[in-house]
């Protein structure tokens, strides 16, 4: 599986959200609201997730490290092309 697009929204305002990233594997299937936050010891990604009672649930994620690594860099490196 190989990603083939990453876009990223940049948020306003938005406090430690720093922006929103979409990325495309293969062509053919894609993940949105991947979110790049400024947490205490840097950026991070956060999986799509939603709510279920007082805690939040991923609806999408890699099920292995290299995978995770795979999409954070991809990420990382796009958001760090709009400076």
């Amino acid at each position: 599986m190989q990603i083939t697009d990453v876009r990223i929204r940049p948020m306003e305002n938005s406090g430690k959200m720093k922006a929103v990233a979409s990325v495309t594997f293969d062509d053919e299937f894609v993940v949105h609201d991947i979110k790049i936050v400024e947490g205490d010891n840097g950026l991070f990604i956060a999986m799509p997730s939603k709510k279920i009672g007082e805690e939040y649930k991923d609806i999408a994620h890699p099920l292995n490290l290299e995978t995770r690594t795979k999409i954070s860099n991809a990420i990382f490196d796009k958001y760090n092309q709009l400076d």
